[in-house]
C-alpha cells in the first residue's frame, strides 16, 4: 500500500475541459477542498475520493460526484486509487467546463486519466504499519534512549514520574525487533 504526505496536481484537458487533478494525504483533504473552493469559484465541479486506514486497521471509503453525474467522476478516481493501492490519501479534481459534452463514457475516462496523471506525478511512499508501544527508563538513560530512537527516526511522547520515565512511541515491527535488543542492554524486558 502507497500513502503521500503532501501534495501533487497534475492537468489535462479533453474536448476543451480542463481538469485539475490533486492528491493529498487524507488529514490535508478537508483544509485542501477549502482551499480549491476559495481559489477556483468558476469551476463547475470539485469531485473527490478517499481512502484511509482506521483505527481498526479496516480501510474507510468516501467519494462526491459534485453534480456531475452519478457515477460518471467519482467512482472512476476511487477505482485507479484501489487498483494503485493507495491509501491515507485523497484524490481532488478541478473540472472547468469548455462547451462541449463528454457523456457518461468520456467522464469517465476523463476522470479516470487525470487521476492517473496526478499518481504518476506523486512521490508515492510505502504505507508501514505501526504499532503502539510504551516502556519506563530510568533518568540516567533518557539521552542514550533520545538517541537511538531518533537514530530509528521514531517520534515518541514522555512522561516524567518521581522515580521513572514512561515511553509512549509507534513502530514497525522491524523498529520493533531492533529497539528490543537495544533495550535488553539496560535489563528492560521484551
Amino acid at each position: 500500500m502507497y500513502l503521500v504526505d503532501r501534495t501533487f496536481n497534475s492537468e489535462i484537458e479533453i474536448k476543451k475541459s480542463t481538469f485539475i487533478g490533486f492528491i493529498t494525504s487524507y488529514n490535508n483533504f478537508k483544509k485542501l477542498r477549502e482551499e480549491l473552493k476559495i481559489s477556483h469559484p468558476k469551476a463547475r465541479h470539485i469531485v473527490y475520493a478517499f481512502r484511509y486506514l482506521n483505527q481498526y486497521n479496516q480501510i474507510v471509503e468516501d467519494l462526491s460526484d459534485d453534480g456531475e453525474p452519478k457515477g460518471s467522476s467519482a467512482p472512476p478516481i476511487l477505482n485507479i486509487m484501489r487498483g494503485e493501492n493507495i491509501i491515507n490519501s485523497a484524490i481532488l479534481v478541478v473540472r472547468y467546463f469548455g462547451g462541449i459534452k463528454l457523456g457518461i463514457g468520456g467522464l469517465v475516462r476523463a476522470y479516470g486519466n487525470i487521476a492517473k496523471e496526478v499518481i504518476k506525478s506523486a512521490e508515492l511512499i510505502e504505507y508501514v504499519e505501526k504499532f503502539p508501544f510504551s516502556f519506563e527508563s530510568n533518568y540516567s538513560l533518557i539521552g542514550r534512549y533520545e538517541h537511538f530512537l531518533k537514530s530509528l527516526d521514531v517520534e515518541y511522547e514522555r512522561e516524567f514520574l518521581s522515580s521513572k520515565v514512561i515511553w509512549k512511541l509507534s513502530f514497525s515491527r522491524e523498529e520493533r525487533e531492533k529497539f528490543l535488543k537495544f533495550h535488553k542492554k539496560f535489563g528492560g524486558e521484551e
